[in-house]
């Protein structure tokens, strides 16, 4: 017996769970809803029977009471009369429409505190199945959502953007590359252009250099009173000047080396 409940338990615990996975949120509250409005028209036919329930008593107290009354002023006009008799008999018809009256006073109150109860619960279930209705379209349009937010994100894991990113960063790399390339070679070009500025320059120098020497070793005599500029000098002895233009010589061909060298 003890196996067969746990059976019974794990079977309706796996139906349940069945259920639940298969609940629509939206279908669940609509039948919530409608089960709500179909108690409420329950309720409502009830308070309908309740009411008339309760008139019907109250008119039959009413009619007991009007009867009990009559039966009353009947006796006392027997008595007047000096029936005695009718009179009794007027005065136990009184007591049975007093009794049936009173009776009928207690199942009215009862009925009529029956009655507001079933009213007041109309009234909370009226407002209970408007909040519902509230809370409804509420919890509808969050579950829309959360559909919504569902398929997108399905949308979006379905979608491959490795690839597509893995060229951007591929082309990326390759910009890069070329303007490392560009770089270097704007370097390169202005480096060569330093240099054939230098070299300009130290050529200039090594001439004005050369041409210093040369007139260190050619100086020209000075003029004398007698002597006017268009007057040739006289020539030195060609030994001597042979012996200077081959000391240049060397000199300069020392100075090309040492050009050579720098």
């Amino acid at each position: 017996m003890g196996f067969l409940d746990r059976l019974g338990r794990v079977v309706k615990a796996n139906l349940n769970d069945m259920v639940s996975k298969a609940e629509d949120p939206e279908k669940v509250l609509e039948q919530a809803v409608q089960d709500m409005g179909e108690n409420l028209v329950q309720l409502r036919q009830s308070v309908a029977r309740a009411i008339a329930a309760q008139k019907k008593t109250e008119q039959q107290y009413n009619k007991n009471q009007i009867e009990a009354t009559n039966w009353q002023k009947r006796a006392e006009l027997a008595i007047g009369k000096g029936d005695e008799a009718l009179a009794r008999e007027a005065l136990v018809r009184k007591k049975t429409f007093a009794d049936t009256a009173a009776t009928l006073q207690q199942q009215l109150a009862q009925q009529t505190q029956q009655v507001d109860t079933l009213k007041e619960n109309l009234i909370a279930l009226e407002s209970k199945i408007q909040e519902a209705k509230t809370k409804k379209d509420m919890l509808k349009a969050r579950a829309n959502a959360a559909k919504a937010n569902a398929q997108l994100q399905n949308t979006m894991n379905n979608i491959d953007t490795s690839s597509a990113m893995g060229a951007f960063e591929r082309m990326e790399d390759k910009i890069m590359e070329l303007e490392a390339q560009s770089e270097s070679i704007n370097v390169l070009g202005s480096s060569n252009l330093e240099q054939q500025f230098a070299a300009l320059e130290a050529s200039s120098s090594v001439d004005d250099e050369l041409a210093m020497l040369k007139a260190a070793q050619n100086p020209t005599p000075a003029l004398t009173g007698t002597e006017t500029a268009d007057t040739p000098s006289e020539p030195q002895d060609s030994t001597a000047a042979e012996a200077d233009f081959s000391e240049v010589d060397a000199e300069l061909e020392a100075l090309r080396a040492q050009m050579k060298n720098i």
